[in-house]
C-alpha cells in the first residue's frame, strides 16, 4: 500500500475516532485475559510494512505462519487425544479402550504423583497418593497391563512425564518389543521437558546438568532406533497454568526449546539429526484471538531462529509441530457446565491456530478426574468442530485480518524482548537460578487475580452472573483399595523376578551414569529385568544427586 493511501486512511481513521468517541462504551476495560489493551478497530495502519511472503506466505512454506502442512486439515484432521489415567493400570486400560471405541485417535497418559516424582507405590512418600491424579506405574509389568490389547504400532501415545521420563519411555519401548513391534514402528511423544519443571510445575528429581544429559541421550537413541518418536514436548502449558501471560508462555516455551537445541548441539549431535522430532505443547486459554495469534507467532519465530541461528538445513527442523490442551486454569467449580462452552471456544482457537494434536478438558476436571460421561462430551466437542463446524475446511481462515496480523506481530515482538532479557542473564539455566521466570509468572498471576477480584475481568458464574447454586454433577471417585492392591502387586513382582539380574543392571547403570556413555540402553536393560522406577531413580540419585530450588523472597 502506497504512502498516499496510508495518509488517506490515517486521516479517515482520525475522523472516525472523533465521531465514534461520542458513542457510549461499556465501562469495563477492553483488554485480553493477559491484560493486553485492545483497540476498537484495526486497519492497514496497524500492520505497516507487512510483507506477505516474508511474514505470512503459504501453508507448509517458510516461515510457516499459516501452518506446517501444505493442506493442513483438508488432508487429515488433528489427532484427538484425551489426557487420561487414574487408579491402577487395569482401571486406565479400560478407560483407554473406551476412548478408542468412541473415536479418539491417540492416547495421552496421565501418571500419578508418586510416578511423576520417581517413587514406587510402596514408598513412604507415596502414601495416600497412589492412583489419585493419574495412573500408578511402577514397572514394566504395569506398562504391559496399561496397554493390553492396544496395538502400539497403530496408536500413538503421549506420556506426560518429565523427571523420570527416560525410565517410563524405556518401559513403553520394552512393552512394544514384547508385543513383537519393532521400535522403528513405534510412534508417540514423551514430554521430557525438565526446564519448565524448574520454571513452573516443580516436579523435578535430578539437578539440571544430569537432567539435560538424559534428555540429549533420548535425542540420540531415538534418532538411531525410534525415528517416529517425538523426544521432547516443550511445554508452555504448565507455564500458562502457573499464571503467565500469553506472551510469557510463548517466550519462555521457545527459550526452553532453544536451550534444548543448544544442548543437543553441545552433546555433539547434528541439529538436523534430532530437531525434526522436537515438538511443543501449548495452552489454549479463553481469549480467542490472543491464543490464535500466539500459535502463529510461535511457528514464525521457531522457523526463523532454527534457520538463521542454528543453521538447520532439513525443512522438518524448521517446522514447529505442537499439541494443545484447553486451559485447566480457566475452568470453574461454580456452574461446571459452563466449562463445556469455555472448552469449545478454546478448542476452536487451537484449531484455527493450526494445532497438530488436541486435548479438550472435561467440565468436571476442576472438581475431580473426569467421569466417562464428561470425557465423552469433551471428545465430542472436538469431533463437532472437526466434522460439523466447517473450521477444518480451509487453511488459516483468519489470515489477513488486520487485528490478527497486528496481534501476531505484537506477540512476536514481545517474545523477542524476553529472549534478549534471558540472554542478558546468561541463558535459560542461569535465569532459572536467578528466579527470573518464577518472578515474572508470579507477578502476572497476581495481576490477573487482582483483575478478577476487582471485576475488571469477568468470569461468568464466579464474579458475575453467579446464581449461587451448588454443582449437581456426578464425580469420579477413586477406589480406596487401589493403593493396597498396587502395593501388593509390586511386592509380588519383587518376589517373582530375578533379583540378581536386577541388581546387576542397576550397578551397570550407576557406572554408566558416572561416565559419559548414552544411558538409554542401560535403563532399557534395567527395565527389562523388571527393576522398578523407584529403584532406577534411586540408583541415578546416588550418582547425580537431587535438585534443591534456591529460595527467593
Amino acid at each position: 500500500m502506497g504512502k498516499d493511501n496510508f495518509t488517506r486512511i490515517k486521516g479517515k481513521k482520525e475522523k472516525w475516532i472523533k465521531e465514534a468517541g461520542q458513542a457510549k462504551e461499556r465501562s469495563e476495560p477492553f483488554v485480553t485475559v493477559s491484560g493486553r489493551p485492545i483497540e476498537a478497530i484495526y486497519t492497514p495502519l496497524d500492520i505497516e510494512g507487512f510483507d506477505y511472503e516474508n511474514d505470512l506466505g503459504f501453508p507448509g512454506i517458510y516461515p510457516y505462519t499459516r501452518g506446517v502442512q501444505t493442506n493442513m486439515y483438508r488432508g487429515q484432521v488433528w489427532t484427538m487425544r484425551q489426557f487420561s489415567g487414574f487408579g491402577d493400570a487395569f482401571d486406565s486400560n479400560r478407560r483407554y479402550r473406551y476412548l478408542l471405541e468412541q473415536g479418539q485417535t491417540g492416547l495421552s497418559v496421565a501418571f500419578d504423583m508418586p510416578t511423576i516424582m520417581g517413587y514406587d507405590s510402596d514408598s513412604d512418600r507415596s502414601l495416600g497418593e497412589v492412583g489419585r491424579c493419574g495412573v500408578a506405574i511402577d514397572s514394566l509389568e504395569d506398562m504391559e497391563v496399561l496397554f493390553d490389547q492396544i496395538p502400539l504400532d497403530r496408536v500413538t501415545t503421549s506420556m506426560t512425564i518429565n523427571g523420570p521420563a527416560a525410565i517410563l519411555w524405556c518401559m513403553y519401548l520394552a512393552n512394544a518389543e514384547k508385543q513383537g513391534i519393532g521400535l522403528n514402528n513405534v510412534g508417540g511423544t514423551i514430554q521430557n521437558d525438565i526446564l519448565k519443571e524448574y520454571i513452573a510445575q516443580k516436579s523435578w528429581i535430578f539437578p539440571p546438568d544430569p537432567s539435560m544429559r538424559l534428555i540429549t541421550d533420548v535425542f540420540a537413541f531415538a534418532a538411531d532406533h525410534v525415528p517416529r518418536w517425538n523426544t521432547v514436548s516443550i511445554s508452555g502449558y504448565h507455564i500458562r497454568e502457573a499464571g503467565s501471560t500469553a506472551a510469557q508462555e510463548l517466550a519462555f516455551t521457545l527459550a526452553d526449546g532453544f536451550a534444548y537445541v543448544e544442548a543437543g548441539i553441545k552433546a555433539g549431535l547434528d541439529v538436523d539429526r534430532f530437531a525434526p522430532r522436537l515438538s511443543f505443547f501449548f495452552n489454549a486459554h479463553i481469549d480467542f484471538f490472543e491464543e490464535i495469534c500466539k500459535y502463529r507467532a510461535a511457528r514464525r519465530i521457531w522457523a526463523r531462529r532454527m534457520k538463521d541461528q542454528y543453521k538447520a538445513k532439513d525443512e522438518r527442523s524448521l517446522k514447529m509441530r505442537f499439541h494443545t490442551q484447553t486451559a485447566g486454569c480457566s475452568l470453574t467449580a461454580q456452574e461446571p457446565e459452563n466449562n463445556i462452552v469455555r472448552t469449545t471456544i478454546e478448542a476452536l482457537s487451537a484449531v484455527l491456530g493450526g494445532t497438530q494434536s488436541l486435548h479438550t478438558n472435561s467440565m468436571d476436571e476442576v472438581l475431580a478426574l473426569p467421569t466417562e460421561k464428561a470425557v465423552k462430551i469433551a471428545l465430542r466437542t472436538q469431533q463437532v468442530i472437526a466434522y460439523e463446524s466447517g473450521a477444518a475446511n480451509t487453511i488459516d481462515p483468519l489470515a489477513g485480518s488486520y487485528y490478527v496480523e497486528a496481534l501476531t506481530n505484537q506477540l512476536e515482538a514481545e517474545a523477542e524482548e524476553y529472549f534478549q532479557k534471558i540472554d542478558d542473564l546468561g541463558g535459560v539455566l542461569p535465569a532459572i537460578d536467578q528466579g527470573f521466570f518464577q518472578q515474572e509468572i508470579a507477578d502476572a498471576a497476581y495481576y490477573y487475580q487482582r483483575a478478577v477480584d476487582q471485576g475488571d475481568l469477568t468470569v461468568v458464574g464466579v464474579n458475575r452472573y453467579n446464581a449461587g447454586e451448588k454443582a449437581q454433577i456426578d464425580l469420579l471417585k477413586i477406589d480406596p483399595d487401589v493403593e493396597e492392591k498396587q502395593v501388593t502387586r509390586l511386592q509380588s513382582l519383587r518376589e517373582r523376578r530375578d533379583n540378581d539380574a536386577v541388581n546387576r543392571s542397576l550397578e551397570r547403570l550407576k557406572k554408566g551414569a558416572a561416565g559419559s556413555d548414552n544411558l538409554i540402553p542401560m535403563i532399557l536393560a534395567a527395565v527389562k529385568t523388571y527393576a522398578t522406577e523407584g529403584e532406577i531413580v534411586s540408583a541415578l540419585k546416588e550418582v547425580f544427586g537431587e535438585y534443591r530450588e534456591k529460595p527467593l523472597f
